[in-house]
C-alpha cells in the first residue's frame, strides 16, 4: 500500500475496493512501528482501532458510514478519551483514565474517524520545543537533530512523518501553528469558542483552543466543520453556524492583505524566513491582489501580556493537581502539607513550576492590579487594534515563527529565548482570532519554513479558501 496524501486518497481507494479501513489501520500502524523512535505516540491504540476498523467496513458496506470513514486520527495527550489514560503528558497524572471523551473527539467518532492513539506533548501544553514531557522529548522527521516545536509536537510530527491522516492538537498562545512551521504541515487554530473545549485539560482557560494538523487544507477544513459548533457542556463555545468549510474552499477574488512592517524588520526573524514571507507577498502582488504594509505599535507588548495572563490561569487551573484524588501523590510524605508540597514539587517539570509560580506572583494581592489587571487592559487593545485591522483587510501575512526548528537544548537554559518562539503566534491567541501555518519552502539547511495566515473572528471559511490558493501558488 502507497502512501495516503490526503483522505481523498484514501476514500478513492475505499470506494474502488483497493482497500479497507482495517488495512489503512494496519498501515499507519507498520509506520508508527518503523518511526516509534520519533517518539510522536505516547500509546497506540491498536486493538481498539482496528475493533473500529472492522465496524467501520460493515458501516461502509451497508451505505451506512459517516464522513470520516477511513480517516485515522491521532489526539494529544491533554484530550480527555474515555477508557484511555490522559496525563498531559506530565507526571503529576500519571495512571489517570479519562471517564469522559472531548466533545471535539465525540464529534468525529460520531462520523466514523478511527482514533489511533494519543500523542506527545510538553507538559500541560507549556513549551516551544516539545523537550518538556514526562514521556521524553519527540524527534523532527525533517531533522532528528532538531525540536518539532511545541506544545503539539507529537501532532504535528504524527502527520509529518505520516503515522495518520490528520491529528488534533491544541493552541494557547501558538502550539498548534508553530509544531507546524516546524515539521512543513498544516496547522489550524480557530476562533476562540468555535469548538467546544470540553475534555480539554485546561492550562490557559481563556486562551485554550483545539486545532488541527493535516497535510492537505482540504482534510483541515472537513475535521474542523465536524468538530465545530456550539457545545451545552461548554457555556464558552459560540451559537453562530459552522459553514461547510471543505466545500468552499474556491478562492477566486482578489484580496486585500496586510503584512506587519515590525514582523519583518525585526532583528530576531531568520533572513531565509524574511525572503520566503516577502517572495510569497510579492507573487500576491504579481497575482493582482492589494498587497499594503501597515505598522502594528503593540506589537512589543504581546508577548509580555500573554505570559501574565496565561501563567496567571495556568496557577489557578493546574492548583486543582494535589495528589489528593487522583494522578500521582508523593510517597515521601509525612502529613498533610508535606503531601500537597511534595506531590507538586515531584510532580510538576520545571517549565510548569515556573509557570505556576510566575502566575501566583502576577495574582497576589500586592501585584494584582499592576501585572493581572493591566495585562487584561492592554489584550483588549491588541484585540480592538488587530480587529479594526482586519475590517479594513482581509488578511494579515505574516511568518509563523521566528526560526526554523532549532536544535535540541539549543534554548534550554534561556526561557526568555525560548519564550521569543512564540513572537509571531501569539498576536491571533491574544485577539482570539482563527489563524494558520501553511508551509512555505525550506531553509538552506532544509528546514521547513511556515506563513502564517490571520482573519477576523469566524472567517474560518475564507481562511481555509485563501489558504487553499496560497498553496496552490507554493506548489
Amino acid at each position: 500500500m502507497g502512501k495516503f496524501s490526503s483522505f481523498d486518497e484514501i476514500k478513492k481507494s475505499l470506494e474502488k475496493k483497493e482497500t479497507d479501513c482495517k488495512s489503512v489501520v494496519n498501515y499507519y500502524l507498520q509506520n508508527i512501528q518503523t518511526k516509534a523512535h520519533l517518539n510522536a505516540f505516547v500509546e497506540v491504540y491498536e486493538q481498539s482501532a482496528l475493533e473500529d476498523a472492522e465496524r467501520i467496513d460493515q458501516k461502509i458496506a451497508s451505505g451506512k458510514a459517516g464522513k470520516l470513514a477511513g480517516m485515522v486520527i491521532g489526539i494529544k495527550d491533554v484530550l480527555c478519551y474515555t477508557g484511555h489514560e490522559s496525563n498531559a503528558s506530565s507526571k503529576i497524572l500519571q495512571g489517570y483514565q479519562a471517564q469522559f471523551t472531548t466533545t471535539a473527539i465525540q464529534r468525529l467518532l460520531d462520523e466514523d474517524a478511527i482514533i489511533i492513539g494519543r500523542l506527545n506533548c510538553d507538559e500541560f501544553g507549556m513549551g516551544s520545543s516539545n523537550e518538556n514531557s514526562v514521556h521524553g522529548k519527540v524527534l523532527n522527521a525533517a531533522d532528528e537533530n532538531r525540536v518539532p516545536g511545541g506544545s503539539s509536537g507529537g501532532s504535528a510530527v504524527a502527520v509529518q512523518a505520516n503515522l495518520c491522516t490528520a491529528s488534533l492538537g491544541t493552541d494557547t498562545g501558538g502550539s498548534v501553528r508553530q509544531p507546524a512551521a516546524f515539521t512543513g504541515v498544516i496547522g489550524m487554530k480557530p476562533t476562540y469558542s468555535r469548538v467546544s473545549r470540553w475534555g480539554l485539560i485546561a492550562y490557559a482557560s481563556s486562551f485554550d483552543t483545539i486545532g488541527v494538523f493535516s497535510q492537505t487544507v482540504k482534510d483541515n477544513a472537513l475535521i474542523m466543520e465536524i468538530m465545530a459548533g456550539h457545545d451545552e457542556f461548554d457555556s464558552t463555545s459560540s451559537r453562530k453556524p459552522v459553514l461547510p468549510y471543505s466545500q468552499l474552499l474556491h478562492f477566486d477574488k482578489k484580496a486585500k492583505v496586510a503584512y506587519l512592517k515590525e514582523t519583518i524588520e525585526s532583528h530576531a526573524l531568520q533572513p531565509e524566513i524574511k525572503e520566503h514571507t516577502l517572495s510569497m507577498l510579492e507573487r500576491l502582488k504579481e497575482e493582482g491582489h492589494e498587497v499594503k504594509e501597515v505598522s502594528f505599535p503593540l506589537l512589543d507588548y504581546i508577548l509580555p501580556t500573554y505570559y501574565i495572563l496565561t501563567t496567571a490561569e495556568a496557577s489557578s487551573n493546574l492548583s486543582r493537581f494535589d495528589g489528593v484524588k487522583y494522578g500521582y501523590r508523593s510517597p515521601n510524605a509525612h502529613n498533610l502539607e508535606s503531601m500537597y508540597k511534595m506531590t507538586r514539587t515531584e510532580g510538576f517539570g520545571e517549565e510548569v513550576k515556573r509557570r505556576i509560580m510566575l502566575g501566583t506572583f502576577v495574582l497576589s494581592a500586592s501585584y494584582y492590579d499592576a501585572y493581572f489587571t493591566k495585562a487584561q487592559k492592554v489584550r483588549r487593545l491588541i484585540k480592538d487594534f488587530t480587529e479594526n485591522l482586519l475590517n479594513d483587510f482581509d488578511y494579515i501575512i505574516m511568518p509563523t515563527t521566528p526560526s526554523t526548528a532549532f536544535k535540541f537544548g539549543e534554548h534550554r537554559e534561556d526561557p526568555v529565548a525560548m519564550y521569543l518562539e512564540d513572537l509571531y503566534t501569539v498576536q491571533a491567541s491574544v485577539s482570539g482570532v482563527p489563524a494558520i501555518s501553511i508551509p512555505n519552502g525550506q531553509d538552506a539547511q532544509g528546514m521547513p519554513i511556515g506563513l502564517q495566515v490571520i482573519a477576523n473572528s469566524f472567517k474560518e471559511a475564507e481562511l481555509y479558501a485563501f489558504s487553499n490558493y496560497l498553496t496552490q501558488l507554493t506548489s
